[in-house]
């Protein structure tokens, strides 16, 4: 065997695109220089790493599985160069983590001033659901989640970032006098808008309405915090959202809070990480960097959130 760690950079690049082409793209190579490279990796080995039908690539099995000890080598080459920069005092790598969708209005607050010192980092963020944030945990794909719940299922260690406050809201041009002292069972008159299943805001929704024994009769099933704010603003229905992503929609007075017993629900942002995952230079330097950081960030960018 005599392949190189650009070789098996591109083998693992083709097996996450299956494309030579995306593949090419991605690492800035041409097509040619990609297939070239491919088929001095596969002269190495006397099964099939890939198959072409109708022109287009499959990965094998066998190739599958040079492909995950190919994953393994790039982390520890990786690895050795961290601790190369760490000597040197610079941190190079990547910092990897998954919020749930409505934590983008969140963390980047939070990394900014911790990548511009840190300009050798490089930064993979997975924007998605409660369900998808706990499987990358789950499958130590990441070096932290973001979340506003927590997550029984696992055992974690966390840094409370700031309060997550969420409301009902409606459009302003569905307004009428039943939005006066408005009782929970409101909410089996009107549409009521939901997001997909495996969403922590939905999650915590639906456990409102089952707290109190309500009866909802309408729903409107969306797929993203953004389709949800736009259903709203366009008199669809109703629906209990994070205030953190209506602040400007609040300010046009394109969506109103309606007060309603036992509303807001109050809980908290925190960065969570496995109990027992080793912490790379890089995790401890962005924990260490919010423990001195984060009261000024949020009295920057969420003044708010410390009377919640």
């Amino acid at each position: 065997m005599n392949y190189t760690l650009n070789q098996l950079r591109i083998f693992y690049k083709i097996t996450q695109t299956k494309s030579i082409t995306k593949a090419a793209d991605e690492l800035h190579l041409t097509q040619p220089a990609v297939s070239i490279q491919l088929k001095n990796f596969q002269n190495q080995f006397e099964i099939p790493l890939t198959e072409t039908v109708n022109k287009k690539i499959y990965i094998t099995d066998f190739g599958y599985e040079i492909a995950a000890a190919a994953e393994k080598i790039l982390d520890e080459a990786m690895g050795i160069q961290d601790k190369l920069m760490s000597f040197k005092g610079k941190l190079t790598g990547k910092l990897k983590l998954s919020t749930v969708s409505t934590g983008k209005y969140v963390l980047p607050y939070f990394l900014s001033a911790f990548l511009k010192q840190n300009p050798g980092i490089n930064l993979a963020l997975d924007v998605t659901n409660r369900q998808k944030v706990t499987e990358n945990l789950e499958k130590n794909e990441i070096d932290f989640g973001l979340t506003s719940m927590a997550i029984d299922s696992l055992r974690l260690d966390s840094i409370e970032l700031l309060k997550n406050q969420l409301v009902l809201v409606g459009s302003p041009s569905l307004q009428s006098e039943k939005w006066e002292n408005a009782q929970p069972s409101f909410l089996e008159e009107v549409p009521l808008i939901y997001r997909e299943q495996g969403s922590g805001t939905r999650y915590i929704m639906e456990d409102y309405i089952s707290k109190h024994g309500l009866n909802v009769n309408q729903k409107l099933e969306l797929t993203s915090n953004e389709a949800v704010k736009q259903a709203t603003i366009a008199g669809l229905g109703y629906s209990i959202v994070p205030i953190i992503g209506i602040k400007n929609e609040l300010e046009l007075r394109q969506l109103q809070v309606i007060q309603i017993k036992d509303l807001p629900i109050i809980s908290t942002w925190s960065l969570v990480w496995p109990i027992g995952k080793k912490v790379t230079p890089i995790m401890s330097a962005f924990i260490n960097f919010l423990d001195s950081e984060k009261s000024q960030i949020i009295e920057r960018y969420f003044p708010y959130a410390k009377f919640m």
